[in-house]
């Protein structure tokens, strides 16, 4: 099962040649799994602030294949691809909304972290259970 978000890209995003600016497109992908986390108690927030439960980036990679401009509408795409003992792995598809052409993927590892200690720890169960509804095969 997949998780959607739609965003229209903003001013403040596009570079001089009128392209939203590459790194964007992560932050694109960080508030996809900011509100994706939204279905454990608490949500994201909760997670970092009161859990003190991190999901650093270990790993990741981004293909992209058309731009994005001012005006547009993102639709970014999230399902989970793995789930381990202390790890995880997101797949983002971003795509315009208009017509639907996938102008970006990005394969995202996080570690599950505790904050405090900065050290590894195993997938709550909330958590384990948000990512296994959402795990996909391919």
């Amino acid at each position: 099962m997949s998780f959607r978000i739609e965003r229209a890209v903003r001013f403040d995003e596009i570079d001089a040649a009128g392209l939203v600016f590459f790194p964007r497109f992560l932050a694109y992908c960080h508030e996809a799994m900011e509100d994706f986390f939204g279905g454990v108690d608490g949500g994201y927030v909760g997670l970092i602030r009161d859990k003190r439960v991190g999901f650093p980036a270990v790993h990741l990679t981004t293909d992209f294949r058309a731009p994005l401009r001012y005006g547009d509408v993102a639709a970014i795409t999230l399902v989970v691809t793995k789930v381990g003992t202390t790890s995880c792995t997101f797949r983002y598809e971003i795509s315009r909304a208009w017509d639907g052409f996938v102008v970006a993927v990005a394969e995202h590892v996080c570690v599950c972290t505790d904050l405090d200690a900065m050290a590894k720890l195993p997938l709550p169960d909330d958590v384990r259970a948000l990512l296994t509804r959402h795990l996909v095969t391919a």
